[in-house]
């Protein structure tokens, strides 16, 4: 479970197996939401930015949880400086866990990739869901199911209201950076032993990106698994 989806599985008493969090100003805007995700979560993924927000206003906030620091792909773990264009790419053309339009010369296609294996980091396709399908793929999990990722700012987030809200910067990523994203994992990443669904009808992304189900379907697919 993502940011503040944590508030629907608080209030049925469900532990989630993996709570994720990548957004520093989510600690400074909703604290109260991180710290309930700290106490459920079995386990937490964390950039350290987070982690670094959250212990600045909670000191033991994470004593005795089990926590995973997860970073950007292009920021190696022993310094965590980002690397340049070219040396990214000279690294992710050579990777097999690591599918990217990568560029010599120019960002943006190196921000453009899906991370079989976390432990070299992931792309944030500046939105936390497709972070969370990749800790799916790292963990082995072979089918990925979507909730609530509309993708459509203007429908706002289920657990903010009136002037609590914080803008969304969803429309302004959504063409540049969050549909190439799913549009590459769709063509180099979803095979058979790997595949992902959107249980939200009304989601920005394209049915032939990333499948829609309906309930009566997702009910029929888990009965033939």
């Amino acid at each position: 479970f993502l940011n503040g989806s944590i508030c629907c599985l608080a209030e049925q008493g469900i532990a989630p197996y993996f709570y994720l969090c990548d957004d520093s100003s989510f600690v400074r805007n909703r604290p109260k939401l991180l710290l309930q995700a700290v106490s459920l979560a079995q386990n937490l993924a964390l950039s350290p930015r987070v982690i670094e927000s959250l212990l600045a206003q909670v000191p033991g906030a994470l004593g005795g949880r089990s926590v995973y620091r997860f970073e950007r792909v292009n920021r190696p773990p022993v310094d965590g400086k980002a690397m340049s264009d070219r040396q990214f790419a000279r690294m992710a053309r050579r990777d097999a866990d690591l599918e990217c339009d990568f560029s010599w010369f120019r960002q943006k296609p190196n921000r453009i990739g899906f991370s079989r294996n976390l432990e070299k980091g992931y792309f944030s396709s500046r939105t936390i869901p497709y972070a969370g399908i990749q800790l799916a793929y790292h963990l082995g999990f072979n089918q990925v199911f979507l909730v609530g990722v509309d993708l459509d700012s203007s429908l706002g987030r289920f657990y903010e209201q009136g002037s609590e809200a914080v803008k969304s910067r969803l429309d302004g990523d959504y063409e540049d950076y969050i549909l190439p994203c799913f549009q590459l994992m769709a063509g180099r990443v979803i095979n058979p032993d790997f595949r992902v669904f959107n249980l939200s009808a009304k989601s920005r992304l394209p049915a032939h990106v990333v499948p829609k189900l309906d309930l009566d379907q997702l009910d029929a697919l888990l009965a033939a698994s």
